[in-house]
């Protein structure tokens, strides 16, 4: 058997040698000497002092500290996630150090869901100041709009279409918030369901840029496929889906791309996927951005993405997206050099 001091063992046979040397030396010296008694009795006597003290303290400090260690042990153990009992082997073992490395487990366990929940917190409070953002900037707007045609504007040939105009442009932009919000949602959530078919990748990419053509070439964007082969090149996944992931990625290359860039979707066979490449040589992002482009409504250029009717909610999706299909994607970046977003999917065998 192993004595330590910080079980009931070592505690006692510690107190019984302390107690036993100061009385046996007291005993020897006050009693036995003057009186000549023999040393095999002075020995016994030592002995059974030792015994009986070492007998009686440890029984002592076993109940005593099993008694008030108890209830600090049960409390930890019944904050664990596992709900094992514990208690019918804390009469043989190392109490104190069992409980000493529970409670600094339990105590850094409990820190890092402080931090977390702080950062939660504050992911929160961002969250719902950039959600009141997007949505009061057009409630706004359709608010003035409304006011002035009621005051008389909607009898003024002038003004009365075009306000309305940019009423509905407003309304739209509410409205695909809404949208863009409720997919994300229903993502996280699961409940909206994958439909996974087979397709031609390529013609994906091919509808995606037909879809942003106009918008690229009022910004002088040119749209370019890498190395298209002869032969369509087929992938597995939800069609739909992935539709918007690229949309999403290419629209994005045309916001944040610089005047007269380029824009080069680049496809990967590295078996058993393919790697799909979206890079632009616009105008990069900040390393202390990286980490959080996927977020909600997180925006590196507010104000041009805004003005170009970004509502800040494309990444987030293309990253659930991705996400529910189980498959990577990553960016890399550089201020004034461009951007590269690379994303996976399951080749059709």
């Amino acid at each position: 058997m192993q004595f330590k001091l910080s079980t009931p063992q070592g505690l006692a046979l510690l107190l019984a040698l302390s107690i036993t040397g100061v009385s046996f030396v007291f005993f020897i010296t006050i009693v036995l000497v003057p009186r000549e008694i023999a040393w095999s009795i002075i020995i016994f006597s030592a002995l059974f002092l030792f015994i009986f003290n070492y007998v009686l303290l440890f029984f002592v400090l076993k109940k005593f500290i099993i008694t008030k260690l108890r209830p600090i042990y049960n409390t930890i153990e019944s904050l664990k996630q596992n709900e094992k009992d514990h208690f019918e082997e804390l009469d043989n073992t190392d109490i104190i150090s069992e409980v000493n490395e529970e409670v600094v487990k339990w105590a850094k366990r409990k820190t890092k869901e402080i931090s977390i929940l702080k950062s939660n917190e504050k992911y929160r409070k961002e969250f719902l100041g950039n959600v009141s953002h997007e949505l009061k900037t057009p409630l706004f707007n359709i608010q003035g709009y409304i006011s002035t045609l009621l005051d008389g504007g909607l009898h003024d040939d002038k003004i009365n279409e075009l306000y309305l105009e940019r009423t509905e442009r407003n309304l739209n932009r509410l409205i695909t918030i809404v949208k863009d919000l409720e997919a994300i949602s229903k993502l996280e959530s699961g409940e909206l369901k994958l439909n996974i078919t087979n397709f031609n990748i390529y013609g994906i990419i091919d509808e995606v840029f037909e879809l942003h053509e106009m918008r690229a070439k009022e910004r002088g964007i040119t749209l370019k496929l890498h190395k298209k082969p002869k032969n369509p090149l087929y992938v597995v996944a939800d069609k739909a889906r992935i539709f918007e992931v690229v949309s999403n990625l290419v629209l994005n290359s045309i916001i944040y791309g610089n005047q007269n860039g380029t824009t080069i979707v680049s496809l990967h066979d590295i078996e058993p996927k393919i790697l799909i490449e979206v890079a632009d040589n616009g105008i990069g992002i900040a390393s202390s951005d990286l980490k959080r482009i996927f977020e909600r409504f997180y925006r590196v250029d507010k104000s041009r993405s805004t003005q170009l009717g970004g509502t800040g909610l494309g990444l987030a999706i293309v990253k659930h997206v991705m996400e529910a299909h189980g498959e990577l994607i990553s960016v890399k970046s550089k201020l004034a050099e461009g951007t590269t977003f690379s994303l996976t999917l399951k080749k059709l065998e």
